[in-house]
């Protein structure tokens, strides 16, 4: 892969793995693991693993609103202009 093409592709990323990174740190303050997110959201730990840690794929809003409330938060999604 050529350097432009990683670079359009990490920078397509970088949003994800940040939600991602939010999303861990936010768990871990609140004291829960992996396992206790999950029975909470009513799915298998594994699930979580890979949702906290594929950078390739997307979770669905539903996903992401389950894991947010799990922590007592809810969703807010903002528009940045360019």
């Amino acid at each position: 892969m050529s350097m432009p093409t990683l670079k359009k592709k990490y920078d397509r990323l970088a949003p994800i793995w940040d939600l991602r990174k939010k999303m861990i740190a936010l768990r871990i303050e609140r004291g829960l693991t992996q396992e206790q997110i999950a029975k909470k959201m009513g799915t298998k730990k594994s699930n979580i693993s890979r949702l906290e840690a594929n950078g390739d794929s997307f979770p669905t809003y539903k996903t992401l609103e389950k894991y947010a409330a799990a922590l007592g938060y809810r969703i807010r999604i903002e528009f940045e202009l360019l």
